[in-house]
């Protein structure tokens, strides 16, 4: 919370200057980090396994063989994705090494990685990375960060209560630009922050192929060979496969993803987060309209407008089109982060030729949003997307979607992160689960 603006604000410009994102709690070094039992310590080696192999998830797996890193198992429901990224493994290190998993607790359960990829569908983040943690895997975990807020805070104990480090995948968190953006409004270069403009439009090709469609039956299909499909489902309700459903398409259904709320929203709001310095709060009150199918396969929002208020009065608007990105404004001038890349406009434009002084809050630098879970891991320091941020940008995003179902005004308490005034949009908080799975 932000009542006390000035208190806040010199514990943040102390804490953040001593030591830019030290743990909150005591971190157990495992004794492979220290190279015991015959292992190699992580300043040389870090062993991993990449859990979700489509586009993303090998994507990051070649990013992380880059810095280093070995991979020695992959999992994936898809055999040819399992394959595929096998293969890519093998290739790289020049050996028949790297084992193939359809089912991530095998992968988990092994004693030799220390450190895991998750970059499988959302609905499948939070079971996914609470084993790990369980097991003693540091996580790299695809944004959002969970499907429901319930998930998101089940994540945050375990990774607490594990004792491990978690990096949420918001690269453009990680952007000097943006860093430098965020921290120039942090530090009152704009004088006071009253509005944070939310642009998230769906005009991309992919949006307008799911709109087109959804104006279509989607017939009941054998599935492929090789394909997982009740696993891919988990713990989601029994539904007939039809290929628009799975690969890529997921994001647009409630069940499985959160639409471009969730896709590029936990982008851009998780950096509107960053710059009005709530990282470990929310709003307070939430609302929004939206236009979705109540027929077609895709359930998600492609026509909105929202808007959330924090507490200290700051509004966040969003709607469905502009420039993607997002709007700082203030009472001496504004800020435009573009996303992706972090493009900077301004007003006035010398805002841009500001420094950051020694005694001002110093957002710092990154190496590199995976370099920097890499430095995590060795150092056992917070990333700057850590399992707690994560889960508050993705609630904000879970928190609109539940806004614009019911047609409601919510009122949010960060603290409790319960809905106070509207007992079905809380009981949306959380979704049942098919067995045998569950938190």
């Amino acid at each position: 919370m932000r009542q006390k603006k000035a208190t806040r604000r010199q514990f943040l410009r102390q804490a953040t200057n001593a030591s830019v994102g030290a743990l909150s709690f005591p971190y157990i070094v495992p004794s492979s980090a220290l190279g015991k039992a015959g292992t190699v310590a992580p300043s040389k080696r870090i062993v991993m396994g990449c859990i979700g192999t489509g586009g993303q998830g090998t994507g990051n797996m070649n990013n992380f063989m880059g810095k280093g890193l070995q991979v020695v198992a992959v999992c994936d429901v898809d055999t040819n994705h399992r394959n595929r990224a096998r293969d890519v493994v093998n290739k790289n290190y020049g050996n028949k090494d790297c084992a193939a998993y359809d089912d991530f607790r095998d992968l988990v359960a092994r004693k030799d990685i220390d450190a895991v990829t998750v970059c499988t569908p959302d609905h499948w983040h939070a079971l996914t990375a609470i084993a790990a943690a369980k097991s003693g895997k540091d996580i790299y975990c695809e944004k959002p960060l969970a499907n429901t807020i319930a998930e998101g805070r089940a994540i945050c104990e375990a990774v607490k209560q594990n004792k491990r480090v978690l990096q949420t995948g918001s690269q453009e968190r990680s952007g000097d630009r943006a860093r430098l953006a965020c921290g120039l409004v942090r530090n009152g270069r704009l004088g006071k922050l009253h509005t944070i403009r939310i642009n998230l439009p769906c005009s991309d090709d992919h949006h307008k192929q799911a709109l087109e469609q959804n104006k279509k039956r989607q017939p009941p299909m054998p599935v492929p060979e090789g394909f997982n499909y009740d696993m891919w489902l988990g713990h989601t309700p029994m539904v007939p496969y039809t290929e628009r459903r799975c690969h890529f398409w997921w994001r647009f259904i409630l069940n499985y993803g959160g639409g471009e709320m969730t896709d590029r929203g936990a982008h851009v709001i998780d950096l509107a987060q960053l710059g009005n310095g709530t990282d470990d709060s929310g709003p307070v009150e939430i609302e929004g309209k939206g236009e979705a199918s109540k027929t077609g396969l895709y359930d998600t929002f492609f026509k909105y407008q929202f808007e959330c208020r924090y507490a200290d009065g700051v509004r966040m608007i969003g709607r469905d089109g502009g420039p993607r990105g997002l709007k700082f404004e203030g009472d001496k001038g504004w800020i435009f982060i573009h996303i992706h890349g972090a493009r900077l406009e301004a007003e006035p434009a010398s805002l841009l030729k500001e420094k950051i002084g020694p005694d001002e809050i110093d957002l710092g630098r990154s190496p590199g949003h995976r370099q920097n879970f890499i430095d995590s891991i060795r150092s056992r320091r917070q990333p700057v997307a850590s399992a707690e941020i994560g889960h508050r940008t993705a609630s904000i995003c879970h928190l609109v979607n539940i806004a614009m179902q019911t047609g409601r005004k919510l009122k949010w308490d960060p603290k409790t992160e319960q809905i106070t005034n509207d007992a079905e949009a809380n009981r949306m908080l959380a979704r049942p689960m098919r067995a045998p799975w569950h938190l």
